[in-house]
């Protein structure tokens, strides 16, 4: 019997009552059809779609609006989209459940990337950070030493057999990205170590490096800036002089803010990429216009290799009252509301904006492909090796230094060993291996949400973490159809570390 597929998407387009957009969620198709085609598909679903974000479904239409039975040509074309489908409820699911299946197998077997963390510690106390800990407990300060030579060409030796398992063996050139995370990775005295590692790593081939740095001590890194060592940079503000100095605060209470302003602007004559992120709560919102206008005053915004996102603030470390944090969603509202007033926002990006840029190509660019589906949130599910200054392995940043979450060591001789059940544990985590994501029309889009997240929320890592999801995906893409309609000039979406 034909039926809607449980994986059809309904858009709302803003100032447009004859049209909707359907978007199928595992076939990657965008269409735009009439209102009553799109009342045909919905008559059709078994269960209730999303409500539009503009506007209510009528529980039945009306005589004047009744959907009708669009032509067989018609009915074809909806089948062969993905919206149609004679498949029962169930056996979609696992039709679903085995492209996902697909996609992370394709995904394991990619290169892997690589995380140096040179020391758990850092010369900044910013009270919403995960590792605080680290640096106030006396219980961990054995974490708070710099990663030895010896230690890291112990763990290039482990790299080769890792990549063996991703199916990358042999001896030949081979292009590595490797990142460099913290604590403050890019601290004066993580200097000699982090000079080996490229050296290290530009002897075995090509390699593409960047880092997520405090930018506080940047200055002893420049010769190192440039487009062949580390060519990209994620460096956090959390607002204007004043506020940031109050957030991001040294041990003994001083602010950061003029080191960090200075030595962007280094970097940037240096032709580095730098990504500003923004953490942002209830608290420091309201004074973003006040950072776009020093941003806009310091000329950073002219420089082609600069972007700024935004990211909220979130609860997660005991210190931090949940009550004056955002969700994605309210975040991406909140700014939209503050740019109606402060055009300068502009410059500063939403947690949304990549969704509204992939649906932007599509609408400008008839006939693109469609982005491409995330299976699994991030690499920390597939192919993402953290090492620490003990030659420990970790699959995600922000679970360091936990020996419960450690997925390997790289032994004295460099020899790989594996922790498998906790590897297994963070490598199979795809939208398919939790029933909530495995039914979900939106899976593909947002690949099930952050595991440490959903852990917080459910005590569990094969649970969903949908942050509001559904409804900034048809929101991001109803806006993107309005700037094409209105001929607006498609926006530059923020470079992010993992891109470069």
């Amino acid at each position: 019997m034909l039926r809607t597929s449980s994986y059809t998407i309904y858009v709302d387009l803003p100032g447009n009552t004859s049209e909707m957009l359907l978007v199928h969620g595992y076939q990657g198709t965008y269409d735009k059809v009439s209102r009553r085609v799109a009342m045909f598909v919905r008559a059709l679903e078994r269960r209730r779609p999303p409500k539009p974000l503009y506007g209510n479904w009528s529980d039945e239409p009306g005589p004047e609006e009744q959907p009708g039975t669009p032509s067989d040509q018609a009915i074809e074309i909806l089948k062969q989209r993905g919206y149609l489908t004679e498949l029962s409820h169930e056996a979609e699911t696992e039709h679903f459940a085995g492209i996902v299946g697909k996609l992370h197998e394709r995904s394991m077997r990619q290169m892997p990337n690589y995380i140096f963390m040179p020391t758990y510690d850092c010369n900044l106390r910013c009270a919403y950070c995960f590792q605080d800990h680290m640096r106030t407990d006396r219980r961990f300060s054995h974490l708070l030493r710099v990663m030895s030579a010896e230690m890291i060409d112990r763990i290039f030796l482990g790299m080769q057999q890792i990549e063996a398992l991703h199916g990358h063996s042999g001896d030949g050139p081979r292009h590595r990205n490797i990142g460099f995370f913290g604590g403050e990775p890019l601290l004066a005295t993580c200097r000699p170590a982090v000079e080996r590692i490229i050296d290290r790593a530009l002897a075995d081939g090509t390699a593409s490096f960047w880092a997520v740095t405090n930018a506080t001590e940047l200055d002893a890194y420049e010769d190192l800036l440039r487009p062949d060592r580390l060519a990209g940079l994620q460096i956090t503000l959390d607002g204007p002089p004043g506020e940031h100095d109050q957030r991001r605060i040294y041990a003994d209470g001083s602010g950061s803010f003029a080191r960090i302003a200075e030595n962007i602007s280094l970097a940037l004559s240096h032709q580095v990429a730098v990504s500003i992120r923004l953490n942002l709560d209830r608290n420091n919102i309201h004074l973003m216009p006040a950072l776009a206008d020093e941003i806009k005053a310091r000329g950073w915004d002219r420089q082609r290799r600069f972007s700024v996102y935004s990211a909220p603030i979130r609860a997660e470390n005991g210190k931090t009252d949940a009550k004056t944090t955002f969700d994605s969603w309210e975040l991406e509202q909140t700014l939209a509301s503050l740019r109606e007033s402060h055009p300068s926002l502009a410059v500063i990006g939403g947690p949304d904006d990549i969704i509204k840029s992939n649906a932007r190509k599509l609408f400008d660019q008839p006939g693109a492909a469609a982005p491409s589906f995330q299976e699994s949130f991030c690499s920390a599910h597939t192919r993402m090796y953290i090492f620490d200054v003990f030659a420990d392995i970790y699959a995600c940043w922000e679970r360091t230094g936990d020996p419960q979450v450690r997925i390997g060591k790289i032994g004295d001789d460099g020899s790989l060993s594996l922790n498998l059940p906790v590897q297994n544990l963070w490598r199979s985590r795809t939208v398919a291996s939790n029933p909530a994501c495995r039914q979900c029309r939106y899976a593909l889009q947002c690949g099930g949400g952050c595991a440490v997240l959903a852990l917080g929320k459910t005590g569990r890592y094969h649970a969903n973490f949908c942050d509001g999801f559904a409804s900034r995906f048809r929101n991001g893409v109803a806006e993107a159809y309005q700037a094409h309609v209105q001929g607006a000039p498609a926006a530059a979406t923020a470079e992010r570390v993992s891109d470069l």
